[in-house]
């Protein structure tokens, strides 16, 4: 009896898991081929999930997800250690636990991958631009680095920051408004760092996590950065213009500093491969602070380099093809385009 009841719980679990793999697929398949329905999900109903998921764990100091990733790894351990003799158990929540990871995935964030871009609503002018135009840029983004240097250490309170900026960016453009919660520092940032990996956007608890262990510059632009995946917009060079724009338009002098001095750091490298000695002079104009700045972040960054980091750049090159950015790691690059694009928009 005893044994004919587990029978059938493991075939409920299985297809329970199988269910939810295939709803997952057909998420996948409507937003890819669906003109206009990852839109549609996007604005109705996946800012239902911000406001309700973000409510929820919002009120919890620490990043949830983090916390039950490390929950669900021990406990599936304990479980294949305690039923290693019962595979049909083990097999049946193993495919349970990869179909609610699959919807969960696709429903909070794969079929945003697919909705229009952010820039369609500033109507841009995408188009080549000349070196002359790029130096400007960096001319701009050099004075503007220099005026706003700030040496002030981490805060808890500049998640609170980020938020706040998102918020009145939002005002600005709609498809920024909405709901959003505080980004959360994660506990151990060797996980992140080790992977190069300045933030992470949880889909299975639509969270925001930024590495706390990096240098402080990089913090207020990360939050933002992660906080603009919330609102759908996945891809990530979009996701650092977004955080661009949201920094230097902040009240908070620490924002529009790490705003700036990370859109200069994108367009210092584009520059530096056209013109090294034009880059060189606009290096030497910074503050010392500036530099001093730059360097930590090299430093810091080089310490966690190794096999972890190139696996998990390949793995998140594959990752962003999949999901249809096609150009990969590549596609960060757009940024310096968007940044162009948006100060000759600027421009009197």
């Amino acid at each position: 009896m005893e044994r004919t009841k587990g029978k059938r719980q493991n075939k409920i679990i299985l297809f329970t898991g199988m269910a939810l793999l295939a709803l997952a697929a057909i998420g996948q398949l409507a937003a890819r081929n669906i003109e206009g329905f990852a839109a549609w999900y996007s604005v109705h109903i996946y800012s239902v999930i911000v406001a309700v998921s973000g409510r929820t764990f919002g009120v919890i100091p620490v990043s949830v997800s983090e916390f039950g990733l490390y929950a669900l790894a021990a406990a599936s351990a304990w479980y294949v250690v305690y039923r290693r003799k019962q595979w049909r158990c083990i097999a049946s929540r193993a495919v349970l636990t990869a179909g609610a990871a699959a919807f969960l995935y696709t429903f909070n964030c794969g079929i945003n991958y697919y909705r229009p871009p952010f820039s369609s609503e500033l109507n841009l002018n995408m188009r080549e631009s000349s070196v002359e135009e790029l130096k400007a840029l960096c001319r701009y983004l050099t004075d503007k680095v220099n005026e706003t240097a700030d040496d002030s250490p981490y805060r808890a309170e500049w998640a609170v920051w980020g938020r706040d900026a998102m918020r009145e960016l939002g005002k600005r453009y709609p498809g920024l408004s909405g709901y959003y919660p505080r980004a959360k520092p994660v506990a151990v940032s060797w996980i992140l760092s080790v992977q190069q990996l300045s933030g992470v956007y949880s889909p299975f608890t639509v969270e925001g996590n930024y590495n706390r262990a990096m240098t402080d510059y990089n913090i207020p632009h990360t939050i933002c950065h992660e906080l603009s995946h919330l609102r759908g917009f996945m891809r990530e060079d979009e996701a650092n213009f977004i955080g661009y724009l949201a920094c230097i338009e902040s009240d908070k002098k620490v924002f529009k500093y790490s705003g700036y001095l990370t859109g200069w750091v994108y367009a210092g490298n584009a520059l530096a491969e056209q013109d090294i000695d034009s880059y060189r002079e606009l290096y030497g104009r910074l503050l010392p602070q500036v530099t001093e700045d730059l360097r930590d972040n090299r430093e810091f960054w080089n310490r966690y380099e190794g096999k972890v980091a190139e696996v998990s750049n390949q793995v998140n090159d594959a990752y962003l093809k999949i999901n249809d950015q096609k150009e990969g790691v590549k596609t960060y690059g757009r940024m310096v385009d968007l940044m162009l694009a948006y100060h000759r928009a600027e421009e009197p």
